[in-house]
């Protein structure tokens, strides 16, 4: 099975790149053997018409010139390859030295030269002839016009001044500057083209990728066979690695390359001769009678179906009048969105909550209007918005808080759902939201949070009276200190200039005491004041030290031995400092509470290490009894309490603290005895 393949950038090249490509068919189809037959502009159609070749892979327009004329049919387009990523439409790039300054825009280039690939070449020449006709430039206008046969030959003339401009199609100078054959830097685009679909430089319209066809003689069998294989190949297959593609797709339609051609007046669609009204009724006068039968025949049909019409006519308007009661009766907001972002429709409802009419968005950019803006003020990029996202990717979404505006001039708070609308063909035609005001709801669970903050700060407080004669006892110490120290520095300075040394001995001792007096009421202080609702920067290990001062008078007292393991180097998190330190004071308490009367060594381990990249982890050891397995499933739950006067709020508060930042705690018996209590506070979500 030969394999004709247009030689845009020269034989050696067509068979490095296509001989893989016709190896995986022979793999596929074993009882054919395929070879590539590289075929320049002027071979490919003698080698159609003389049988030479069974199928062909030519540029789009010379395949439409091949369909119409010599029945060539395809049965799968290229998928090209460019960064990894298909794409299965190219265009044309009309380029000039970058140091040419006399030629900046399509309206320069009459007087100057013009190298293109070949006259048949769709990408080298045909695509720009046509751009240049629309700016209303004949190509007579130009000094020269050259055609080279290859593509690289074109790149090479303008690189070496040979020509002021070329063209070919696009990805060309990519592939050369990537071969490192020329630097990019050397050239500059005219007509440079935008597509968000196609990132790649352009000066052309885009069109459908080269098709791989069947010649007529070619079997309808083999040929699905062959496009079965075809359309099979993975992406990354080694044959399309080598030929520098992504596989292949259905055969795309190749409407826009006919209209090239016929625009252009090129095969197969010149321009016929003149042929007059009197020639046509002398040579067809019995077909214009048939006509003439079938217009009467045409004429009495019409009138049924403009009948027919009618009623279908009433029928949709009494559809679209239920259509549009269903919508007023939904509470929700409901709007459409088509593939433009522009508003189809408006319900009721939607008007209700956003304050804007139907007519206010109606074939307007909902996105600029309704959604421009994230809950917190900043800018919303529309790429970015997820009903644009719903109907390109044909995924339907839920998003639980986000912002729209109201036509006054203010954000409500809601909660939405993009569902992707198609046609009868399975064709995406845009996207449909449905909405409802959260405003309530946040303020409801605002109310929580603050209701939550108040208890966590009623339990410090329940904690400090809980915890006051052992800080009682530890402030006695330093003060106790201070007085004897106060007075033996009063006797040395009596005794005469000889103790003067030793005072100020005596003194920097009272000054340490005192510090250590004024750090342990400092942290008093502060964990028991009303904290603020942001968050702010901190490390696990300094939230971890502070509550270590706290503990540690209840912690002698109970002769258990506090050790602390803590990570090297922790992360900042942005968390609310005290609601963790309560956590963490909570969690040490119930530990030193529960070694009580127990005769085994009495230790409590605070161990702070990573877990995984975006969360650090918290553990609260003891070796204590450990936990009672009735109380494992309700252990968290508010009221629920192991100790005699206990409330039950401690583990509930520090729960609700730890989920409201992100993260989780829960709680185990140790295989050695005791128990551990474990809580993560995830990093990235909280920097």
């Amino acid at each position: 099975m030969r394999i004709g393949v247009l030689s845009h950038r020269g034989d050696q090249f067509t068979l490095d790149k296509w001989s893989p490509t016709a190896e995986y068919l022979t793999s596929q189809i074993a009882d054919h053997h395929f070879i590539i037959m590289p075929l320049d502009f002027a071979e490919v159609e003698p080698a159609v018409v003389e049988g030479k070749v069974d199928f062909v892979l030519v540029n789009s327009g010379i395949y439409v010139n091949l369909e119409v004329q010599f029945r060539v049919s395809r049965i799968a387009t290229l998928n090209n390859r460019r960064s990894d990523v298909p794409y299965n439409i190219f265009g044309g790039v009309i380029f000039t030295r970058a140091d040419n300054p006399r030629i900046n825009s399509l309206e320069d280039l009459p007087g100057h030269s013009l190298m293109a690939v070949d006259a048949t070449s769709l990408g080298g020449f045909q695509m720009a002839w046509r751009e240049m006709r629309a700016q209303g430039i004949d190509i007579n206008d130009l000094s020269e016009l050259r055609f080279a046969g290859i593509h690289d030959r074109v790149v090479m003339a303008v690189r070496g001044a040979e020509v002021d401009v070329g063209t070919v199609r696009t990805d060309i100078l990519e592939r050369m500057a990537s071969a490192g054959m020329i630097d990019l830097d050397e050239f500059r685009i005219i007509n440079p083209q935008s597509d968000p679909e196609f990132p790649f430089a352009h000066s052309t319209r885009l069109y459908p990728e080269w098709p791989f066809s069947k010649v007529a003689h070619t079997s309808n069998a083999l040929a699905q066979r062959v496009a079965v294989a075809l359309l099979n190949m993975p992406q990354n297959h080694p044959a399309a690695i080598q030929g520098r593609y992504s596989g292949w797709t259905i055969p795309l339609d190749y409407q826009r390359v006919r209209e090239l051609l016929k625009e252009l007046h090129l095969r197969p669609f010149e321009k016929p001769a003149q042929f007059t009204l009197l020639d046509a009724i002398k040579r067809y006068w019995y077909w214009l009678l048939s006509g003439l039968i079938f217009l009467i025949f045409m004429a009495l049909m019409t009138l049924w179906v403009l009948r027919l019409n009618r009623e279908l006519q009433r029928a949709k308007s009494r559809l679209e009048q239920q259509h549009e009661l269903i919508l007023d009766s939904v509470a929700d907001g409901i709007y459409g969105v088509d593939l433009h972002g522009n508003c189809t429709f408006f319900s009721r409802a939607a008007e209700a909550i956003t304050g804007w009419s139907a007519e206010d968005l109606i074939g307007l950019n909902q996105h600029e209007i309704l959604h421009h803006t994230r809950p917190d003020g900043t800018p919303h990029p529309a790429e970015n918005c997820p009903v644009y996202q719903t109907f390109r990717d044909n995924q339907p979404r839920f998003v639980s808080d986000d912002a729209f505006w109201h036509k006054a001039g203010h954000s409500i708070p809601v909660e939405y759902s993009c569902t992707p609308v198609k046609d009868e063909s399975e064709r995406t035609l845009g996207s449909v939201v449905v909405f409802r005001d959260i405003t309530k709801r946040k303020q409801a669970e605002d109310e929580a949070r603050q209701h939550q903050n108040e208890l966590a700060r009623v339990a410090r407080f329940s904690t400090m009276g809980e915890m006051a004669s052992g800080i009682a006892h530890e402030l006695n110490q330093p003060l106790t200190a201070i007085a004897t120290n106060a007075h033996a520095s009063i006797r040395l300075l009596e005794s005469g200039k000889e103790g003067q040394q030793a005072c100020a001995d005596v003194m920097e001792r009272i000054a340490s005491q005192a510090e250590r007096a004024g750090a342990i009421i400092r942290q008093l202080r502060r964990f028991v004041r009303k904290e603020p609702l942001e968050r702010s920067r901190v490390d696990i290990n300094t939230l971890v030290d502070a509550v270590a001062v706290l503990i540690q008078p209840e912690a002698r007292r109970a002769d258990v031995a506090v050790r602390l393991e803590l990570m090297p180097n922790p992360p900042q998190m942005r968390v609310q400092r005290i609601q963790v330190e309560q956590v963490i004071l909570n969690l040490a308490r119930n530990a030193i509470e529960s070694m009580a009367g127990d005769e085994t060594e009495r230790q409590l381990v605070i161990t702070t290490e990573a877990n995984g990249v975006a969360s650090v982890q918290v553990r609260v050891s003891d070796t204590g009894p450990g936990i009672k397995l009735e109380m494992i499933e309700t252990l968290f739950a508010p009221f629920v309490t192991s100790k005699s006067g206990g409330m039950g709020l401690g583990l509930s508060i520090s729960h609700g603290i730890v989920e409201a930042h992100g993260g989780r705690l829960s709680a185990q018996n140790l295989p050695q005895g005791g128990a551990c209590f474990i809580f993560t506070l995830p990093v990235s979500a909280t920097t």
